[in-house]
């Protein structure tokens, strides 16, 4: 009998991790204050066994809401470690609360430098719900990530059975099981109960290949992400301006457009030698090169969400990076 491929899983907390009042406590379970560790999550689901030999890596027991940049780098540190210590490892799972998994996974996806695929899973329900959906996220996310067609494709993310890549995928709704969408393209495959389907491969720049590296930094430039609305003048872009953003990201009407009194304050921003990148509010579709956008020096998202293009125009920034047009297009 061959041997279960090795998996790690790191534990960050979130819902997948939740245990709230009861059974029908599907929303208000943060009050109840109890967030598994990683090993407690594990010892739930006991199929794990009958896929991987599965490593618990203990990390946070917190809402996403609470992670940012020290973390981001922290599993990245932590994935390297894995990496190194285990030359069998097939794969690394993490654990993640919904409501940022998937600005973790886009870093991820561009930063990390190891060859064995990461796969980042969440869930919709606490850990304590009635048909709770985190035990098979958490297991398709082990069978993915040992997957060796896994390889090579950023990082991943596991929900409702559906594999998604980290830069195109986005949370669309709040409570629904369905969430985690990819508006213009798609999943790139399913994992079925007989087996992993893959069905298409994203073209643009991924881990390992990339050009980011942030193991030596210890902190990312200020970027900031400024909505738009009917009738907004420039003052969140001044104020972003005068706290030191190095960069701002507007989400735009669609196709990326603002308002004119946004547009005169971010020309000024673009002065006083700040990074501007116009994405679009509609969360699908590229948003539009203009004439007069590029005469300001305003630089397109592409296809990109603006928590997406923040996490990119940071790390751009952080390298000193000036061709932010060629960044954009190629990541």
């Amino acid at each position: 009998m061959s041997a279960k491929p090795k998996v790690a899983v790191i534990g960050t907390g979130g819902t997948i991790s939740s245990m709230g009042r009861g059974p029908l406590d599907l929303i208000d379970y943060g009050a109840a204050g109890t967030v598994l560790d990683v090993e407690a999550v594990i010892a739930r689901v006991p199929e794990l066994a009958l896929v991987a030999e599965v490593i618990p890596v203990p990390f946070r027991a917190i809402p996403s809401t609470a992670l940012g940049w020290p973390e981001w780098k922290e599993l990245l540190l932590i994935c390297d470690r894995l990496s190194a210590g285990h030359p069998d490892l097939a794969g690394i799972v993490v654990t993640h609360g919904t409501a940022s998994l998937e600005e973790t996974a886009y870093f991820l996806s561009l930063t990390l430098k190891i060859p064995q695929p990461v796969v980042l899973v969440g869930a919709q329900r606490p850990a304590s719900a009635l048909a709770g959906d985190g035990p098979m996220n958490l297991v398709n996310g082990v069978r993915v990530a040992a997957d060796p067609r896994a390889r090579g494709l950023g990082a991943l993310v596991l929900l409702n059975d559906e594999i998604s890549a980290a830069r195109e995928v986005t949370k669309t709704s709040t409570l629904r099981m369905q969430t985690f969408r990819t508006p213009d393209f798609g999943a790139l495959g399913h994992a079925d109960a007989d087996a992993i389907a893959w069905y298409r491969r994203p073209l643009r720049r991924l881990a390992p290949d990339t050009e980011f590296d942030v193991r030596g930094m210890d902190a990312l430039p200020r970027v900031d992400i400024a909505y738009t609305y009917a009738g907004a003048d420039g003052t969140a872009i001044d104020a972003f301006v005068a706290a030191g953003a190095r960069g701002i990201v507007t989400a735009g009407f669609a196709p990326g457009y603002v308002t004119p009194a946004m547009s005169a304050a971010m020309a000024d921003a673009v002065k006083k030698g700040v990074a501007v990148v116009t994405s679009s509010r509609a969360m699908s579709g590229r948003a539009a090169r203009t004439t007069k956008n590029s005469a300001l020096g305003f630089v397109t998202a592409d296809n990109l969400t603006p928590q997406k293009a923040r996490v990119l125009l940071a790390l751009a920034l952080a390298h000193g990076i000036d061709d932010l047009d060629r960044v954009f297009a190629e990541y």
